[in-house]
C-alpha cells in the first residue's frame, strides 16, 4: 500500500487556516530511510530493430494518496539545497511536473520566455505535496533544467529521424498538445534552432566529466558522507567522490589527472600550513590555481543552484575574474532583455489578435449591411416593376374600352 512507502518520508500537516493571517502548524509525523520511487515500465527499440523493457518515467503515484493536509517535508543545507531522504521523491515530482505540457509547454524557445504565470502555477502545484524549506529561485531553476532535459529527449527520439518535415510534424508523441509539438518542429527545424543546436553540441564536446552520483544530487551525496564519516565534506573530496567508479579509478582520463593535479596542490598546502587553518578557503583557492576562476553562476564541485556570492561570501570577487563579473552583468542584462521581449511578443500577439477580431467584425458587418442594401434595393425593384406592371395592365383595359367605344353602332 502506499501508505508503507510514505511512512518512510518525514510528512507534516498543513494546517493552514486562511482566516487567520494564513499561520501555519506543521507536526513532524515520521521520518526514515529513502524507498525507491514508483517508475512505468517502457519499451525502447534497439539499433537492430528489436525493442528492449526498461524504466519509464517517474510517477511517483503513492505521493497522489497523501491526504489534503499532508505535505512531504523537504530540508535544504546552508546553501539551499534539498537534501535528505525527501530530496530524490521531490526531485522526481519536479520531473513530472516539467514533462506537464498544460502547464510548462515546450513550444517556448528558452524558460526564460516562459510566462511568470506559467512557472507560478508549477510552483503551487508542487507546493500542495510539498512543505518546502528550500527557496521558489532554485525551484524555477531547477525546474527550467529538467523543462529543458525534456525538451531534449523529445527532441532525440521523435525530431532527430530520417523523416521529412511533414511527417515530423505528425510525429507528435504521446501526451504532447499537438499545436506545441508543431510550434517547436519548426523552431527546431530554423536556422535560428539548428545555430542553437551547433552551440550546445560544441558545449558538451568540451564538458570533460561525467560525475558517478547518478540520480542523487551532489548535496545528497556530501550529506551521505558527513553523517557517515562524522566530518565535514570539502569540495575537493565532493569532486573526488562523485568522480570515481565503483572499483575506486577515475570516471575519465582526463578526471584522473585532474584528482591527481589537485592532490599534489592540497599536499604542498598542508605542508606549508598550520593546523589552525581553514581548511574550506584551502580547498577553494586549490581548486581557484588549479581549474581556473569561477564562472558566472556557478560553483564548481558543490552542484546546482550554488552561485560564487552565495557559497564565498563578501570575499567571492577573490575566486572570480573581472570578465566573470562583467559576464555577470551583461548576464543579467540579457536576461531582462529576454524577459522584455517575451512580454513584447506577447502584447503583439494580442494586439494581432484583437485588430484580427477586429477586421473580421468589420467584415462581417459590411457583409451585412451589403447583403441588406442589396435586399432592399431588389424589394424597391420588385415594387417599381408591380407598379409598372399594373400601370400597363391599366393602359391596355382603357386602350381596349376606348376602341370598343368608338365602333359604329349597329
Amino acid at each position: 500500500m502506499p501508505r508503507r512507502r510514505l511512512r518512510d518520508f518525514s510528512i507534516v500537516q498543513n494546517t493552514t487556516n486562511l482566516e487567520e493571517l494564513n499561520s501555519e502548524h506543521q507536526t513532524i509525523i515520521g521520518s526514515s530511510s529513502v524507498p525507491e520511487t514508483l517508475d512505468e515500465s517502457a519499451e525502447y527499440q534497439t539499433e537492430n530493430g528489436g525493442t528492449r523493457r526498461g524504466r519509464g518515467h517517474t510517477l511517483l503515484k503513492h505521493l497522489y494518496d497523501l491526504a489534503p493536509a499532508e505535505r512531504v517535508k523537504v530540508t535544504r543545507n546552508c546553501h539551499g539545497q534539498p537534501v535528505g531522504t525527501e530530496a530524490r521523491l521531490f526531485a522526481g515530482y519536479l520531473g513530472i511536473i516539467a514533462r506537464n505540457a498544460n502547464m510548462l509547454p515546450i513550444n517556448y524557445e528558452s524558460w526564460h520566455n516562459m510566462p511568470d504565470s506559467n512557472k507560478n502555477q508549477a510552483i503551487d502545484n508542487i507546493k500542495e505535496r510539498f512543505a518546502l524549506e528550500v527557496f521558489d529561485a532554485y525551484i524555477k531553476k531547477a525546474l527550467g533544467k529538467k523543462w529543458r532535459d525534456n525538451k531534449s529527449i523529445l527532441k532525440k527520439e521523435y525530431f532527430k529521424k530520417p523523416l521529412t518535415l511533414e511527417e515530423k510534424l505528425q510525429n507528435v508523441p504521446p501526451g504532447m498538445l499537438r499545436y506545441q509539438w508543431e510550434d517547436a518542429v519548426r523552431f527546431w527545424n530554423s536556422k535560428k534552432g539548428e545555430d542553437r543546436e551547433r552551440v550546445g553540441t560544441s558545449s558538451r564536446q568540451q564538458q570533460k566529466f561525467t560525475h558517478t552520483a547518478g540520480s542523487r544530487s551532489f548535496a545528497c551525496v556530501a550529506e551521505a558522507k558527513e553523517a557517515s564519516s562524522g566530518q565535514k565534506v570539502g569540495r575537493l573530496q565532493l569532486f573526488d567522490i562523485t568522480h570515481r567508479k565503483k572499483d575506486g579509478s577515475p570516471m575519465t582520463s582526463e578526471a584522473g589527472e585532474l584528482l591527481e593535479k589537485l592532490k599534489e596542490k592540497k599536499a604542498e598546502y598542508e605542508a606549508s600550513t598550520d593546523s589552525s587553518a581553514n581548511f574550506v578557503d584551502i580547498d577553494d583557492r586549490i581548486i581557484n590555481e588549479v581549474v581556473g576562476p569561477e564562472r558566472y553562476g556557478r560553483v564548481r564541485f558543490q552542484g546546482s543552484g550554488v552561485n560564487p556570492t552565495q557559497y564565498f561570501g563578501s570575499s567571492s570577487r577573490e575566486f572570480m575574474p573581472f570578465e566573470s563579473q562583467s559576464q555577470g552583468e551583461v548576464q543579467r542584462l540579457r536576461d531582462q532583455i529576454a524577459h522584455m521581449q517575451a512580454s513584447t511578443v506577447e502584447q503583439i500577439s494580442q494586439l494581432k489578435a484583437e485588430a484580427e477580431a477586429r477586421e473580421a467584425q468589420m467584415q462581417a458587418s459590411t457583409v451585412e449591411q451589403i447583403s441588406r442594401l442589396k435586399a432592399e434595393a431588389e424589394a424597391r425593384e420588385a415594387e417599381q416593376n408591380r407598379k409598372y406592371n399594373e400601370l400597363q395592365l391599366q393602359l391596355q383595359t382603357m386602350m381596349t374600352m376606348f376602341q370598343q367605344s368608338q365602333k359604329p353602332s349597329s
